[in-house]
Formats: C-alpha cells, structure tokens, sequence
C-alpha cells in the first residue's frame, strides 16, 4: 500500500470552497481512502490523508480526466503546501 498525507493552506475564507471541490470526486482505481478534513486550530487550512493500492495506482489517478479538472479548479483556492509526507500503510480500521 502507498499513502500521502498533506497540509494544504487555503486562500483565507475560500476553504469551504476547496472542500467541496476536493470531495466531489468520483471514485478513483486504486484509492482505498481518500479523505479532507478541516484543521482545528488554523481556520486557513486542510489536510487530505490518501491510501492507494500502490504508489502507481497513485500516479495514474494524475492522469484521470475530471482530477486533471479538479487541480486545475483548485489551484486559485490553494494558498500553498505546509506538509507532505509519503507513508506504507501497514493495516487498522477500515484497510484490507
């Protein structure tokens, strides 16, 4: 398996807009998870933990027409990146 997880800054006040955007996405092959969650301290800011079958399955959803689509609405909502980071989910919750 082949996680991300990353802090995205918003443009101040466009958050709830970055949430809609990011959460209207079809399924994805190979995403066992994907989910956005508010901060609770930085009202500026979200963070997206990803679960993918593998890092290629990860790479090939970059090339699916409507996250192309999605990117490219997002990026006047996004401020910048804080935080990213690659991981090798291992089980817990939810996982296979």
């Amino acid at each position: 398996m082949y996680g991300v997880v990353g802090k995205m800054r918003c443009v101040p006040g466009r958050r709830e807009e970055l949430i809609a955007l990011l959460t209207q996405s079809g399924s994805m092959p190979g995403c066992l998870q994907y989910i956005v969650a508010r901060d609770q301290v930085d009202d500026d800011a979200i963070w997206v933990t990803e679960i993918w079958e593998s890092a290629a399955a990860h790479l090939a959803s970059l090339e699916l027409l409507e996250v192309k689509e999605a990117i490219a609405a997002g990026r006047p909502l996004i401020a910048g990146f804080e935080m990213r980071a690659t991981t090798e989910p291992v089980g817990g919750i939810g996982l296979p």
